[in-house]
């Protein structure tokens, strides 16, 4: 599980925060903190993988919080996807510089911080999958480096399509080694069967999934799909 501390000083965003993210799987909500001092004493006392960080706090900027962690932590401390209202450039560069893995500009609903999370994921388990390894090649260094962004999709989806739940079903299935049905992809996404149906036909006729079929006992194929990786 990687565990998430999140830090916002508006209780209501945050608990809705800590709902979002814990609704994704392999993530563990581990505590909650509202302020710069606050979030460093919880990234000492809970020692979280992943820091989801505001930057406007009442005692200083998310922005802070990074730096005092990279000063005081000798390069071992959480990473931080930033979630946030400010949309600077130079907080964004900011961010950049002191090892934000992301930067998610609020409001945003739960598929988007979805997508950004599991991305994430992605990444850590390449990370250790290669650590047993001495040494990486470059199509591993490429593939650790796209594993840390979202996957691209149509920015302009189909009429009646939501880009956020595009991205959900697709990051789904590449992170998944087996071909889903639309009942499995709808349980592991929160979305309903009939949704992720029409969203998974969607991705195949965009050759973004590949449609397999499985035969069973009644002789009436059923529909799964695959990420066309």
């Amino acid at each position: 599980m990687i565990r998430t501390l999140v830090v916002d000083d508006d209780f209501r965003v945050s608990r809705i925060h800590c709902d979002y993210a814990s609704r994704v799987k392999g993530f563990e909500v581990v505590g909650q903190a509202a302020t710069v001092d606050a979030a460093l004493d919880a990234v000492r006392t809970l020692h979280p993988d992943l820091l989801l960080l505001d930057i406007f706090l009442p005692d200083g900027s998310g922005l802070d919080v990074l730096r005092r962690l990279n000063g005081d932590s000798g390069g071992d401390r959480p990473d931080a996807i930033m979630i946030t209202a400010d949309r600077d450039i130079t907080s964004v560069r900011t961010a950049m510089k002191l090892g934000a893995v992301g930067y998610l500009v609020k409001p945003f609903g739960a598929p988007d911080l979805a997508e950004r999370l599991t991305a994430y994921s992605e990444l850590q388990h390449r990370v250790d999958a290669l650590g047993t390894v001495p040494e990486t090649d470059q199509a591993d260094v490429d593939a650790l480096f796209s594993a840390a962004r979202p996957p691209a999709v149509p920015r302009v989806p189909a009429k009646g399509h939501s880009a956020p739940t595009v991205a959900l079903l697709h990051q789904t299935l590449r992170t998944t080694h087996d071909a889903l049905s639309a009942a499995e992809a709808a349980e592991r996404t929160g979305v309903s069967r009939a949704t992720a149906q029409r969203y998974l036909s969607y991705l195949a006729k965009e050759g973004m999934v590949r449609l397999e079929l499985r035969y069973g006992a009644t002789g009436r194929p059923e529909h799964r799909y695959r990420a066309a990786h």
